[in-house]
């Protein structure tokens, strides 16, 4: 599959990734910083170009990888699919309603597909929350609490943007697990422009679930995602730490009518898992759990949110 990749900062990341997976013969990458773009050039071996219109009106490039702007999501996916490519796109999908209509339109008339990097769906701590709530091995769940806390380190996550820009992970694995479930409350603080503390809540008569996300936490505070999930006859319990030195204590465990059990976790990226998939899914016409309508679910569930708070 020939990629033409969108971006220099986490499309740099995609095409480490893409490089290394077989299949992938040929990969250009847009940007506008020319030293950047000849620092991928040698250290990948891809193309470059500063030409938007030269990646997307290239007809041999099959697959449009977006890792720009979040406003600029959609624009540039509906020209690739125009353009006979599918799409591949970071997260969110994008900004508003109408641009999720008009980029599912643009799908439907192109007869390609949109994919997004919904990567917690491969992480293993999630994976396993999805198997367990599938396949019934604790019974029913009761209630799911997600959490994403981190110091200010990625600009504007206020009130206006942590939803669609942080909280969209959890809103992901919330519609994933449990279809829609309706928001039934939501609650937001700002202490500074740019930083955030929102809480939302899910209830239906069968189960419940709440997401907690945090983007002023103090500077010492390390990146740390979780959830805990109450089934009738067990609980799980999901903690991460991501150190600014690199280093990354996972656990997972169990708590059961045998007592306390640690699940080992897979060590894998996530995030190469997410590509990879997405490239054999294009491949394969196989139905997929990152398509458009997955990132839309959890996107107007974003929009929704930040609608109340904003």
């Amino acid at each position: 599959m020939n990629i033409g990749i969108l971006g220099t900062g986490f499309g740099a990341y995609h095409a480490s990734l893409f490089a290394k997976m077989e299949g992938v013969t040929r990969i250009v990458i847009f940007g506008r910083n020319e030293a950047k773009l000849g620092q991928l050039k040698e250290e990948l071996g891809v193309e470059t170009t500063t030409s938007i219109e030269e990646i997307i009106s290239d007809p041999s490039l099959d697959l449009i990888d977006i890792c720009l702007p979040s406003h600029l999501h959609s624009q540039y996916a509906i020209q690739a699919l125009k353009a006979g490519k599918h799409v591949f796109c970071e997260t969110p999908v994008c900004l508003s309603s109408a641009d999720a209509l008009a980029m599912r339109q643009a799908q439907d008339s192109s007869g390609k597909r949109i994919m997004v990097n919904q990567f917690i769906k491969f992480d293993h701590a999630y994976t396993y929350l999805y198997e367990s709530v599938n396949s019934g091995q604790y019974g029913k769940l009761l209630h799911v609490s997600l959490k994403r806390e981190t110091a200010p380190l990625w600009g504007d996550l206020g009130l206006g943007k942590i939803a669609a820009n942080l909280m969209i992970h959890e809103l992901d694995m919330v519609t994933w697990l449990l279809g829609n479930p309706p928001i039934s409350s939501i609650w937001g603080s700002s202490s500074k422009d740019g930083q955030a503390l929102v809480h939302a809540d899910f209830d239906t008569p069968q189960f419940s679930a709440e997401i907690l996300v945090s983007s002023q936490m103090p500077e010492a505070y390390p990146f740390t995602v979780g959830y805990e999930a109450y089934f009738e006859q067990a609980k799980l319990v999901f903690h991460e730490v991501d150190y600014p030195d690199g280093k990354v204590e996972a656990t997972l465990h169990e708590y059961g009518p045998a007592g306390k059990q640690e699940i080992v976790l897979d060590q894998g990226n996530p995030y190469e898992k997410s590509l990879r998939y997405a490239l054999q899914s294009f491949a394969g016409g196989s139905a997929s759990i990152i398509s458009l309508d997955h990132a839309v679910n959890a996107a107007e569930a974003a929009f929704e949110i930040s609608r109340k708070l904003f």
